[in-house]
């Protein structure tokens, strides 16, 4: 459904992606996980088109979208919940959904109106909060906000970047259950996140990202008993 074949990005002068491949197959729910400044949010960026890689192939749905625009993107199903959320904090929470659906502006108001209704059945507290102005959200609403923003727009694919941060352990659990809950619905999905523990448990498949270099991957079970992993992630004696 979506592959990467040895990119190359830069920042600069700064080689931030050195020939990162990574494969997702249909339906699937894969991680990439690594230290603070690894890449991670960078190969995200570079697949919805917010970074241009320098060379190298980026295919969705077997089709070349790495000289796309973001939106032509976005248009094909690819949606991204960025870190830090990145919700229009002056808007309201409706204000905040339907700019989501924008891509979908060409359809009637009925698919606006059921798209709408699903996510208010993921997030009833988004329902009540409909009117309110989103920067006065906690974070975890917030959260909420910008998974229910992405999925307005109907995508195939979902990219999500560090969607634990900044959030209590409660409202964790929360997010990576939503994060599975939609996965069981069909989406293809790919999780950067620093949680290796609860990244390793949700997905199917992992990749180990170190300075822009995919150092290991393979099944997630067996990336749970990888010493290398259990050191440098999820501390000595945890599997």
């Amino acid at each position: 459904m979506l592959e990467l074949i040895n990119i190359n990005a830069y920042y600069g002068q700064n080689h931030v992606l050195k020939d990162v491949s990574i494969k997702v197959e249909r339906g699937c729910l894969v991680t990439l996980i690594g230290a603070n400044g690894a890449g991670k949010s960078t190969t995200l960026k570079t697949i919805s088109g917010l970074m241009r890689e320098s060379s190298g192939r980026i295919r969705f749905e077997e089709r070349e979208i790495g000289k796309m625009t973001p939106d032509k993107i976005a248009e094909l199903g690819v949606a991204h919940v960025p870190e830090g959320r990145r919700i229009f904090l002056k808007m309201t929470v409706l204000e905040n959904l339907e700019m989501g659906a924008y891509i979908l502006r060409n359809k009637n108001k009925d698919t606006f109106i059921k798209n709408l209704e699903r996510i208010h059945k993921l997030f009833p507290i988004l329902r009540e909060r409909t009117k309110q102005i989103a920067g006065t959200l906690s974070g975890g609403e917030q959260q909420m906000l910008a998974i229910g923003r992405a999925l307005m727009a109907e995508p195939k694919f979902i990219l999500f970047d560090e969607p634990s941060l900044g959030l209590a352990p409660l409202m964790v659990k929360m997010v990576f259950e939503t994060i599975d809950s939609i996965h069981r619905q069909g989406f293809g999905i790919l999780v950067v996140e620093q949680n290796a523990s609860m990244a390793l448990k949700l997905a199917d498949y992992g990749y180990v990202m170190e300075l822009g270099v995919i150092k290991l991957h393979g099944p997630t079970e067996s990336l749970r008993t990888n010493d290398i992993v259990i050191s440098a992630y999820l501390g000595k004696g945890r599997r």
